[in-house]
């Protein structure tokens, strides 16, 4: 088996070599960008099934396909390093908002992955469930992704085992450390997902119970999947006024463990804290002057995007969503709480009207979407802190909203950093049906095109160049996945052919449900899932998985 990995990619350049060879597909005549980040060149490519068979010179061969690219740019397919599209795929696998942007890559599990799980966590699950609904037909994440590509899917998926998933299946929603056994049978739990193809484990640790864990848990946690040859990624405890303490603790997990690491949407939350990211960048280029591998990852938007908990206090969350609304009840526990949230929106947003909302569960609250928290708080004549614990009990849910707390300049200076890549943070959509029952942020619609577009064609912030070998080569060998992430001959076939003059983004705050424009042409393995912009319907993602898996066969 070995010998015959060794051999195909021989036999496909000599193949690929031959005057007359044919091919499946035959793109002919485009600016190649590899991924690589060298300049572009102008060749042809041929697929044979779904793999790339050959790059160069190939006028003499013949495509059972062709497509003349002249004057387009042809491209590996781009990596979401953090998609929501957990319960989006399920909906809809066409990933329409993600594959007409030439994402052909989700990497789900940012902290909270949708597997491993316990009978009770499926009750959970299955109850806070909103417009989508779905049965739970897995319990393992490697039993997630199969029912995935099983369903079908047009993207490839890969995912990370959440930290918080295996402690809420351990140890609960208590804020306490774990026990021995109960470190163990975590420990079991990652390397269970490890060997099912999990890329690594995640953390997001501004949000209650995953905040509960220390650095020396996750530290354990990591030397697993450091076993594996996994990545550790996280979202780091802080991104506000301790945002560089946050980072110090981040660090202390790969100089432990020598484990890959990297920063989940990498940003300064709050004014006060704009001008740390300098002493940020500083930081992490230590690290990795060290020899430490650290990275990070952006969206291209100066607002985040999550729910109502993030700005009211830990301890108020602790004991699981039941117990969190019981405590909003509570007159006297509502009277310590108002004040509090209103100094966080102080600190981090400036003031009510900088926070949208954008997602309900209840019919009866969505006419509220798109609106302030100050507008509805005026409307409901409530404080804004009593309006947001009235929001949460109303809705049974930690209601979704848009944060606008990060600085613009910073964006661009973060989009010029060498070592950072790009995720959405956002569902993978379409503007029709269950979708158009809630808001979103435009990230979930533009955020790709948004940085080809605005910031590399019109601001010229990276070259092209540059920004196609960070959505490709740089996060696929930082993931460590086989044979992604570059237009190389072996490589399988995910492939972009589109005008970079063209790419834009449509999707605003006011408006986001718009599907951006200007990919012409996505393979997806070997087979066409956008043709001339539209979508073919076509379902060949597969579950890319990482490096510890213990299948026998090709990912």
């Amino acid at each position: 088996m070995k010998l015959f990995k060794v051999l195909i990619p021989v036999l496909l350049i000599f193949y690929g070599c031959t005057p007359s060879a044919r091919y499946d597909v035959l793109i002919r005549n485009g600016s190649i960008v590899d991924g690589s980040g060298t300049p572009a060149f102008r060749g042809d490519i041929g697929i044979m099934s779904d793999t790339i068979a050959a790059i160069g010179d190939l006028k003499n061969a013949r495509g059972t396909s062709e497509i003349d690219a002249t004057g387009m740019t042809v491209t590996p397919g781009f990596i979401n390093m953090l998609s929501w599209a957990v319960e989006s795929l399920i909906e809809d696998g066409r990933s329409m908002s993600d594959i007409v942007q030439g994402v052909t890559l989700e990497v789900l599990g940012e902290g909270d992955s949708w597997g491993p799980l316990s009978e009770s966590m499926k009750r959970e699950m299955s109850a806070s469930q909103g417009d989508i609904k779905y049965d739970i037909e897995w319990t393992t994440l490697g039993e997630y992704l199969e029912y995935l590509e099983k369903k079908g899917i047009s993207t490839n998926i890969s995912s990370f085992v959440g930290t918080a998933t295996v402690r809420i299946h351990t140890v609960g929603y208590d804020n306490r450390p774990p026990t021995a056994e109960e470190m163990d049978s975590m420990k079991l739990l990652v390397r269970q997902a490890m060997e099912e193809g999990a890329v690594g484990v995640s953390s997001a640790l501004e949000y209650v119970p995953a905040s509960f864990a220390s650095t020396e848990e996750l530290t354990e946690l990591c030397r697993v999947a450091a076993e594996y040859d996994g990545m550790y990624i996280s979202h780091i405890r802080n991104e506000d006024d301790t945002f560089l303490e946050a980072i110090d603790d981040f660090l202390r997990i790969p100089a432990a463990t020598g484990i890959r690491s990297e920063i989940y949407h990498f940003k300064q939350v709050g004014r006060t804290n704009w001008e740390k990211l300098d002493k940020a960048v500083t930081k992490i280029d230590s690290a990795r002057t060290a020899g430490l591998h650290v990275t990070a990852d952006m969206y291209n938007y100066p607002a985040s995007s999550t729910g109502l908990g993030i700005i009211m206090p830990e301890w108020v969350q602790e004991g699981g969503f039941d117990k969190w609304t019981e405590r909003l009840r509570d007159p006297k526990v509502r009277k310590v709480i108002a004040p509090e949230i209103m100094k966080t929106i102080q600190r981090k947003q400036g003031s009510p009207e900088k926070i949208i909302l954008i997602g309900f569960n209840n019919d009866s609250l969505k006419y509220l979407q798109g609106k302030t928290l100050a507008e509805i708080a005026a409307m409901r004549g409530t404080s804004p802190g009593e309006t947001v614990m009235d929001l949460i009990i109303d809705d049974g849910s930690n209601v979704s909203a848009v944060f606008f707390s990060m600085s613009e300049d910073n964006l661009r200076k973060e989009i010029a950093i060498p070592w950072m890549s790009f995720g959405s943070d956002g569902q993978s959509m379409t503007p029709e049906g269950v979708f158009l029952n809630s808001a979103t942020h435009p990230r979930a619609y533009g955020n790709f095109a948004r940085l080809l577009g605005k910031y590399v064609r019109d601001e010229k912030i990276i070259t092209l160049e540059d920004a196609v070998y960070r959505l490709t080569t740089l996060p696929a060998t930082n993931l460590k996945l086989d044979r992604r992430g570059a237009l190389k001959t072996g490589y399988y076939a995910d492939v972009l052919i589109f005008d970079p003059a063209k790419v834009q983004d449509h999707s605003t705050f006011e408006d986001p449900h718009q599907l951006s424009t200007g990919m012409s042409h996505v393979f997806v393995n070997g087979v066409q899932v956008l043709r001339n912009g539209e979508h073919t319907g076509a379902m060949p993602g597969r579950v890319v998985r990482g490096p510890g898996w213990k299948g026998n066969s090709v990912n």
